[in-house]
């Protein structure tokens, strides 16, 4: 008699399981500014400084590639945010650039790294990186990053290791080109060697994202000209790169992030659509994407459904407390902060 209510609860407990469904619901959804001080703003990175103190930076000036444009930070605990000037282009008294892409990035150390382009375009800009120890509250003096060391493009570096960090890398020629480089430090960000991903091959691609797996193995997911988002491989812990693919996620020339979740998941924002004739084109509609191997992928949350509008360049992360966090430009006016939690339901 024991025995079969064993089995019985079992069976129940299996059949629960089974019925029990995990989705993703959005716990916050609000803009970031109130007044920016900035007419328009692109290219948002996350970073969470201590347990559920998430800070924000992104470019913001008058329009994008301007010499007025500067990076500009925010906390983001209580919204709507103030901005902070954090970083610019400006050389000297009479000669400024605009400043491009800031991506935050947390070291095992805690030390925080803001890095950042300058230049009058992406094909002749050049990095930047400011550090702070006290939680993003101030920076230490901007420093340039060695000739042939960009810094991350877009999307945050991952540290595998103590003292192993990779950082996605590309650059952008003038012949029209695009190349993705994985930026590798073995003595946790002092020095990196640049170690090219497949840059003979046939795709054009930049801003790539790391994940990894269980199994060590590394993914890039990159941005592409050729209407998907492009992948590549790698078993040597970022030392050497698969020749790209591509994916099924379409890409209409836009940028995505993707993070690894505590539980192995895969995520990527993107914009599901193709190339259209002008850049800007496809970014109306904004969606996140799963995976267990990053080879098969659902849409698990829309979070735009616009049409002529922009809704692009997105950040990723997941907190402490197994949130994901995300950030997206708004029509380029400002910034939208989204906070995704994973529910199980019970059919």
């Amino acid at each position: 008699m024991k025995r079969i209510l064993f089995l019985a609860l079992l069976l129940c407990s299996s059949l629960q399981q089974t019925l029990a469904q995990h989705t993703w619901i959005k716990v916050k959804e609000k803009l970031v500014f109130s007044n920016p001080p900035f007419k328009a703003c692109h290219a948002s990175t996350l970073v969470e400084v201590n347990k559920g103190e998430v800070l924000l930076a992104c470019f913001g000036g008058s329009r994008e590639s301007e010499e007025d444009v500067s990076i500009w930070m925010a906390s983001l605990s209580r919204l709507p945010a103030k901005a902070k000037k954090v970083a610019d282009g400006v050389i000297s008294d009479s000669l400024r650039y605009a400043a491009w892409n800031p991506v935050l990035f947390k070291a095992q150390s805690g030390k925080i790294s803001l890095f950042y382009k300058v230049g009058p375009s992406p094909r002749e800009w050049w990095g930047m990186v400011k550090y702070s120890t006290d939680q993003g509250k101030t920076w230490s003096a901007a420093t340039k990053l060695k000739d042939g060391i960009l810094g991350p493009i877009k999307n945050k570096p991952v540290a595998l290791k103590p003292g192993l960090i990779l950082s996605p890398s590309s650059i952008e020629e003038h012949s029209g080109r695009w190349k993705v480089f994985i930026e590798r430090s073995t003595d946790g960000g002092k020095s990196w060697i640049s170690i090219p991903v497949d840059t003979a091959g046939k795709f054009d691609v930049i801003q790539p994202s790391i994940l990894s797996y269980a199994d060590g193995r590394l993914q890039l997911l990159c941005r592409s000209k050729q209407g998907h988002v492009i992948t590549s491989w790698s078993s040597d812990e970022g030392i050497s790169w698969s020749p790209l693919s591509p994916t099924s996620l379409l890409n209409p020339n836009s940028g995505t992030d993707a993070v690894t979740l505590k539980n192995g998941e895969q995520l990527i924002v993107y914009n599901p659509d193709i190339p259209g004739k002008d850049w800007f084109n496809g970014r109306g509609k904004l969606r996140v994407a799963s995976s267990k191997n990053g080879v098969d992928w659902t849409d698990i949350a829309v979070l735009e459904d616009g049409d002529k509008e922009e809704y692009s360049y997105p950040a990723i992360i997941q907190t402490s407390n197994g949130d994901v966090h995300i950030s997206y430009t708004f029509d380029r006016k400002n910034i939208k902060y989204v906070i995704l939690r994973q529910t199980t339901l019970n059919k």
